[in-house]
């Protein structure tokens, strides 16, 4: 008996010695989280400090940039006008936020008459209302042309239209649009690349007035080919017959230096180019009627209307380009640039394009545009100049109270026009003539 109890003893003390030996796993990983809950409470503040006060490297091998919502709206609403900082003759100041910004010494308005000495007995009285209307104190002019014979049915504040001109901004990418589609570098549908995975084609970039496109297509074409076709749709040459106090805008004979931006530049901005309020809308008229340029005549008296005889500068060849640049002078109204015009007016289809850019303090504005009627087009062109206020997508609204106007006074449903092909031929030209 005493031998079975000793047996039972030591088996006891073997059982508990061998429980004792065994690792308390249970118990060393409690220890393990909870040692690693304190490690973690010291160094997380100090770790999300760090990554907080550390500079990460930009990846500059890729030329897209993601900006926010908002900031991406404001750039796709400005993508015409001309960056502050390659403005050369613009005077900039610098903000107590180290920001730079345009300072405008032109005024937006006029206190004065400037409609004094507007030669209007051969004008259409409706159009020239309307157009007045349109303009009201902005200072600015209007020119409106009749498509199919090149008569200038109003010029409002002549003295403006008639001057010299001003660089042409972001309208310049009409002429440089029909010369590469007529050089077959692009059609409306073929995707330029403009860095890393960014592309566009003409039709949004006409639509948006995408600098950066049309620089691309201005070093593909090169200036020879792109003063070439200019000077072909009327730029650097008068734009009237017999047009008193008819000022002639420039194109030059040599490109811009590259320090400058070169022939890109020229193509995005017009920079160095010189066009007037007539130049411009007789190449938005040859658009308007299928390709020929028209001397654009201002009948003066109401004999000068009953004998008005349209005449021909030169039949352009660019039927087949106009069903590809017209997509994007659309959609600038639909959805771009120009959509302020729809605002006011919606009722016909208006194809244009917008600019703004400055000079020496003063902003330019620009639309050129025709509304396509049942019974006809007419084209308008609004050239503003001033301080913030002035700027192209302000000139196309204009342009959509000038259309309402004219379709409030039933003009569209009224008007009659005489077919282009039509129209006697008085002249032929190939070159500069006043």
């Amino acid at each position: 008996m005493v031998l079975s109890i000793g047996e039972v003893g030591t088996k006891r003390v073997l059982s508990v010695q061998k429980a004792q030996s065994t690792p308390d796993w249970n118990g060393q990983m409690r220890r393990f989280s909870a040692l690693a809950l304190i490690l973690g409470a010291l160094f997380c503040p100090a770790v999300l400090l760090a990554k907080a006060t550390t500079r990460v490297p930009r990846h500059h091998a890729s030329a897209r940039v993601q900006e926010s919502a908002r900031t991406s709206r404001r750039i796709h609403g400005l993508q015409h006008s001309r960056p502050v900082g390659h403005l050369r003759r613009a005077s900039l100041v610098r903000s107590r936020r180290h920001r730079y910004y345009e300072r405008f010494t032109g005024n937006s308005f006029v206190d004065t008459d400037v409609l004094t000495g507007d030669v209007t007995s051969g004008e259409d009285p409706v159009v020239r209302q309307a157009a007045v209307d349109a303009l009201g104190n902005m200072n600015g002019t209007v020119v409106a042309i009749d498509p199919t014979n090149g008569r200038v049915l109003a010029m409002v504040n002549q003295k403006l239209a008639l001057s010299e001109g001003a660089e042409p901004c972001s309208t310049i990418k009409l002429s440089v649009a029909l010369a590469a589609l007529e050089e077959r570098i692009v059609t409306k549908d073929t995707p330029v690349n403009l860095g890393g995975h960014y592309s566009l084609n003409m039709t949004e970039a006409l639509a948006h007035s995408n600098n950066a496109y049309f620089e691309t297509l201005g070093r593909r074409l090169g200036f020879e080919r792109v003063k070439h076709y200019a000077n072909e749709f009327g730029l650097g040459e008068y734009a009237g017959y017999n047009i008193k106090g008819e000022h002639l805008g420039v194109y030059p004979t040599e490109p811009l230096p590259d320090s400058m931006g070169g022939v890109g530049r020229m193509c995005s901005f017009g920079e160095s180019v010189s066009v007037t309020p007539l130049q411009l809308g007789a190449l938005v008229a040859s658009i308007a009627n299928g390709g020929t340029l028209f001397y654009l005549q201002h009948p003066e008296t109401a004999d000068d209307v009953l004998n008005f005889k349209p005449m021909i500068k030169r039949t352009l060849d660019i039927g087949p380009l106009i069903p590809e640049i017209s997509p994007g002078m659309g959609a600038a109204v639909q959805y771009g640039t120009a959509r302020s015009l729809r605002a006011n007016f919606s009722e016909f289809p208006v194809l244009g394009k917008t600019g703004t850019c400055s000079n020496n303090g003063t902003r330019f504005g620009w639309f050129a545009s025709f509304a396509d009627t049942p019974n006809g087009r007419i084209v308008v062109v609004f050239f503003l100049e001033g301080g913030r206020p002035t700027f192209g997508p302000k000139a196309a609204e204009l342009a959509g109270h000038f259309y309402r106007n004219l379709s409030d006074k039933s003009y569209f449903t009224t008007a009659r026009t005489v077919p282009a092909q039509d129209a006697p031929v008085a002249t032929t030209s190939t070159g500069v003539s006043q």
